[in-house]
């Protein structure tokens, strides 16, 4: 089956890369074995406002292209299917069945925290390997973990702010 993806689909798939590798590198907090973030709000906004298939992508590519860019080369791989499988847990549980979507939802707040309790265990059980240890990659998990936090509180404020503004009748109003 053959999928079109049209001019306007493109585009918001190339924003919302450059929108998560942005956000990944501005605000950088040192955290054992690597860095905290704002790039999984932005991931977790792309899922709510451009949906799945865009939103795969673009936390894959844009989120491996930061830590090329700042140096932790060695997480490039690692972060690409991390943040692809963040992807696809936020949206098979963001969504209700008829593909209706609401901020306040309960289903949104577990899906937000499932995909970052998802990117805690996958960063600690790579940097586990990475590094050799199981210790070595539990020191960064109390860092991860406060990442996650923040990064679903400002999921939240955002998206709090873009559905007060109307944004996604705008994007789909093609």
């Amino acid at each position: 089956m053959k999928h079109k993806i049209s001019t306007f689909s493109l585009c918001c798939g190339a924003l919302l890369t450059a929108l998560v590798c942005i956000m990944t590198m501005v605000i950088q907090i040192p955290i054992p074995l690597g860095y905290a973030h704002l790039g999984d709000a932005m991931i977790l906004l792309g899922v709510a406002y451009f949906g799945r298939r865009e939103a795969v992508w673009a936390s894959g590519i844009g989120s491996s292209l930061a830590d090329l860019l700042t140096g932790f080369t060695q997480w490039v791989i690692p972060t690409f299917f991390i943040k692809v499988i963040i992807v696809l847990i936020a949206s098979q549980l963001m969504f209700d069945k008829e593909g209706g979507y609401r901020l306040w939802h309960p289903r949104n707040l577990f899906a937000a925290v499932l995909s970052m309790a998802w990117m805690v265990i996958g960063y600690v059980v790579v940097g586990s390997i990475l590094y050799g240890s199981i210790p070595a990659g539990l020191a960064s998990a109390p860092g991860l973990i406060l990442e996650g936090v923040v990064n679903i509180a400002a999921y939240y404020a955002i998206a709090a702010a873009l559905e007060k503004a109307h944004v996604r009748r705008l994007l789909h109003a093609e």
